[in-house]
């Protein structure tokens, strides 16, 4: 997804589609962070942070986790827990941690990316051939990095016996496995699989509070007691200390109590919203790929228009989305936009197709 540095305030009855991420707490997670306690996390003694990274690894079912700013910064901090400068590491197509974080990988932990697989999913044999020999010339493939939901597949959800395949190979050859769950609690209500059991096979997990769980910031690294006693040093190295960071955390704890459930709504709308543009001239989508939240358009290539076009005129209409691509554009719904708003949102979509 292109990120710009363009000022741009929507406006106040815009149908938000763009992302998740633009979620604005509700009235009762304000209220719960207005009412947080607080210490210096820094020094370890904010009590809402702990709360939240003791209530982060417990719903994931391991030792310990460590709240940072971003999904970026929990999935380079993992990089930098598993990896050393030269290190290789197996990815799939498309996937965030490799193609949308600045180039992280490269400059912070120093490691080469070796894509695998197609769509974003690759199998375990797929793995095995990716694997580089014991050999001088080559380097060490250090870590395996699932993405699920994977973004730019559209929020596909991986099937559990393929991370299991994955997780059994990775062990037999002494690799990690990371999980770059951003939006893993759409997969686990898209699959019905509890999260604990989608995380089990990874060393780390990192999940977003700030994207369907609605909260205004902040990730979590989810691992070991060990390993995340190496990731907390390299959160302090790229910044990451905060201070009274109860504040925020308490919006954290607020979503993962009360936002999991409701993410079916937004994958219900998603499918609504899917299955209304469909029918509209000169775009192709199967309503039946969208099993979360995130819904991609492809143009036809007889469109009379690209993508940026399709989306610079929605925009007139007060529907906002993005691009991914030049004849791609994106969909996410989210807890700010209602069934009603996905169902003008499609008809306003419509509406601009058979204007073209």
């Amino acid at each position: 997804m292109p990120v710009t540095g363009d000022a741009f305030s929507p406006p106040l009855a815009a149908i938000d589609l763009r992302s998740d991420t633009v979620t604005r707490p509700t009235a009762a997670m304000r209220e719960a962070m207005a009412r947080a306690e607080v210490g210096d996390d820094v020094f370890g003694d904010d009590p809402t942070v702990n709360a939240l990274q003791e209530a982060a690894a417990a719903r994931l079912g391991k030792e310990a986790a460590l709240y940072v700013p971003s999904g970026t910064a929990a999935n380079q901090i993992a990089l930098l827990t598993h990896c050393r400068p030269g290190d290789d590491v197996l990815i799939g197509d498309g996937a965030h941690q490799m193609c949308l974080e600045s180039g992280g990988g490269g400059a912070l932990a120093g490691v080469q990316y070796s894509v695998i697989g197609k769509g974003g999913f690759f199998t375990a044999a797929e793995v095995v051939a990716a694997i580089k020999p014991d050999n001088a010339h080559y380097p060490p493939t250090r870590l395996c990095s699932v993405e699920n939901t994977h973004n730019s597949s559209g929020g596909r959800v991986w099937q559990g016996d393929q991370v299991r395949a994955i997780a059994e190979v990775a062990r037999a050859r002494g690799i990690a496995l990371h999980l770059d769950g951003a939006r893993l609690f759409n997969a686990e209500v898209a699959s019905g699989i509890p999260a604990a059991q989608i995380a089990a096979p990874f060393d780390t997990i990192s999940f977003c509070l700030s994207k369907g769980l609605g909260a205004p910031v902040g990730s979590l690294l989810v691992g070991s007691r060990d390993t995340l006693v190496r990731a907390h040093r390299y959160r302090k190295m790229l910044g990451g200390g905060m201070r009274q960071a109860g504040i925020i955390a308490a919006a954290g704890l607020y979503a993962l109590t009360h936002h999991i459930g409701r993410l079916a709504e937004d994958h219900e709308n998603a499918r609504r919203f899917a299955v209304a543009v469909a029918g509209a001239p000169h775009v192709l989508i199967d309503p039946a790929t969208v099993e979360t939240n995130i819904v991609l358009l492809e143009l036809a290539a007889s469109a009379p228009l690209d993508a940026e076009e399709l989306v610079r005129r929605a925009r007139e209409r007060g529907l906002l989305l993005v691009t991914m691509g030049r004849r791609r554009v994106r969909a996410v719904t989210h807890l700010d936009v209602d069934r009603d708003a996905c169902e003008r949102a499609a008809a306003i979509l419509v509406e601009l197709l058979r204007a073209a």
